[in-house]
C-alpha cells in the first residue's frame, strides 16, 4: 500500500508524516509549516526540461576540445575521446580509463536512464516498479561520481605543469561538460520517485 492510499503526506522539509486534509487546497506541515504535496508539482515537466537541456549541452561537451596536452612544446586541443587516446599514448592508461568512464559512459547512462524512467512512467511501459526504483537509485548513486572527470582535469592542470616540457590546459569543452553534469544532477533531484509506484502493478515474485 502506498502512503497516498493511506492518506498520508510526507513533508520534504522535515520528513514529518501528515494526515491528508481534503478540505484545504494547500496543506501545510504540522511540524515546520512547509507546503506538503502528494506528488511534487510538475516533477515530470521540470525533469524533462532539464534532461533536454543537458542533452543539448552534451553535444558541444563532446565536440569542443576539453583539454590540451602539451609535450616538448607541441600540443593541440583534444575532445574527450581525443584526450582519452592521448592519455593512452602517454602511458596514462588508468587515468584514460577514469576519463572514459566518467566522461562517456556515466553521462550517457544518466541521460538514457532518466529518459527511460520518464518515458516508462508517462507511457505506462511494461517495466516493474522494482526495476524502475533500482534504476533510479543507481542513477542517483552514480551522480556523485559525475564530476570525477572535471576533478581529474583540475588535478592534471595543477600537477602536470612543467613549462614547455609538459603541461595540460583546460578548454571550453570542460565548461560544457560540467554544465551537463550539474544539470543531470538537478534532473535526478527534481524527479519525484514516488511517481514510480503510481499506475504500476505490484511485484508478485
Amino acid at each position: 500500500m502506498r502512503a497516498i492510499d493511506a492518506k498520508l503526506l510526507i513533508c520534504h522539509e522535515c520528513h514529518q508524516l501528515n494526515r491528508l486534509d481534503e478540505n484545504v487546497a494547500h496543506q501545510h506541515c504540522s511540524r515546520c509549516g512547509g507546503v506538503v504535496h502528494a506528488r511534487s508539482p510538475d516533477s515530470l515537466v521540470r525533469t524533462w526540461a532539464l534532461l533536454l537541456t543537458a542533452t543539448i549541452l552534451y553535444i558541444p561537451a563532446n565536440l569542443l576540445p576539453i583539454m590540451t596536452i602539451n609535450s616538448l612544446g607541441k600540443g593541440a586541443p583534444s575532445t574527450i575521446m581525443g584526450g582519452v587516446i592521448e592519455l593512452i599514448q602517454y602511458d596514462m592508461l588508468p587515468i584514460a580509463v577514469v576519463v572514459f568512464v566518467a566522461s562517456i559512459l556515466v553521462p550517457t547512462f544518466k541521460l538514457v536512464g532518466i529518459a527511460l524512467l520518464l518515458y516508462s512512467i508517462q507511457r505506462h511501459q511494461p517495466m516493474s516498479a522494482r526495476q524502475r526504483i533500482v534504476m533510479y537509485r543507481f542513477i542517483e548513486w552514480i551522480g556523485r561520481w559525475s564530476m570525477l572527470d572535471i576533478f581529474v582535469i583540475a588535478i592534471l592542470v595543477a600537477v602536470v605543469n612543467f613549462g614547455s616540457l609538459a603541461s595540460i590546459e583546460p578548454n571550453s569543452g570542460a565548461a560544457a561538460f560540467a554544465s551537463v553534469v550539474i544539470i543531470t544532477m538537478l534532473a535526478a533531484l527534481t524527479f519525484d520517485p514516488r511517481l514510480i509506484w503510481d499506475n504500476t502493478e505490484p511485484d508478485h515474485d
